[in-house]
């Protein structure tokens, strides 16, 4: 007689019924192919548990791979949720000032930064009231300023959109919130022939928010529809 432990009628029964469970439990199956190499022993290489074992780590890199396309195509999809949202937002406003003021209100909060500021460059940059009612939000600068801000001062053309983590924000561009600010996003603008340029600031205090690695194509879209906004209430 045998005495190798009998196995219950009901279990036998339910995975004779169901073999799928064992096959798709990859802990179990590991435990019958060791104890498989175990009874065939030492000496014999058994090629189809070495197959089994390299499928099994392509499937585990296929399955962290496929999670990660997933992850990138559902962090796309909802950037561009919020910047049509933003968009929206922007569009609905009958005064230049609510506009402008909404920058740093809603459509900030819609694009989840911490800081907006609209950069307009100027040969005639004081004693504006519309800029003063506006601290924070809007700053009027000297012809050159944007694109000296974009490049560090090191010259060369600068892109339309500029990513980059910072140590500390500009107190002309963020104000108070400079001491806070470490990533940012500069929008630049073009508003027509004749026009001087334009640069919309989107600050964030976390520094991984707006990095030189990630995309601009969302970014970009939503400067493009931003000059056409400013051109129209320029005009």
């Amino acid at each position: 007689m045998s005495s190798s432990p009998k196995l219950d009628a009901t279990m036998r029964q339910a995975i004779i019924e169901t073999p799928d469970v064992i096959l798709d439990d990859q802990a179990l199956m590991r435990s019958l192919i060791a104890a498989n190499e175990r009874a065939m022993g030492g000496n014999i290489v058994d090629l189809r548990g070495i197959a089994m074992e390299r499928l099994e780590a392509r499937l585990d890199r296929l399955e962290d791979t496929h999670r990660s396309v997933i992850a990138a195509a559902y962090e796309n999809l909802s950037g561009t949720n919020l910047v049509h949202r933003a968009i929206l937002r922007m569009m609905d406003p009958m005064e230049f000032e609510i506009f402008l003021r909404d920058l740093g209100g809603e459509v900030a909060e819609i694009l989840r930064v911490d800081a907006v500021t609209l950069v307009l460059e100027s040969v005639q940059n004081e004693g504006d009231p519309a800029v003063a009612r506006l601290d924070g939000v809007l700053t009027v600068a000297e012809p050159g300023f944007i694109d000296t801000y974009l490049t560090g001062g090191r010259g060369g053309e600068p892109r339309q959109v500029t990513l980059r983590q910072i140590q500390t924000g500009s107190p002309r561009i963020y104000g108070q919130a400079a001491g806070w600010v470490r990533s940012e996003a500069c929008l630049r603008l073009d508003f027509g022939n004749g026009r001087l340029p334009g640069l919309l600031v989107l600050g964030a205090e976390d520094p991984h928010q707006f990095t030189p690695q990630h995309g601009t194509d969302l970014l970009s879209f939503f400067a493009g529809v931003f000059e056409r906004s400013m051109r129209h209430w320029l005009s």
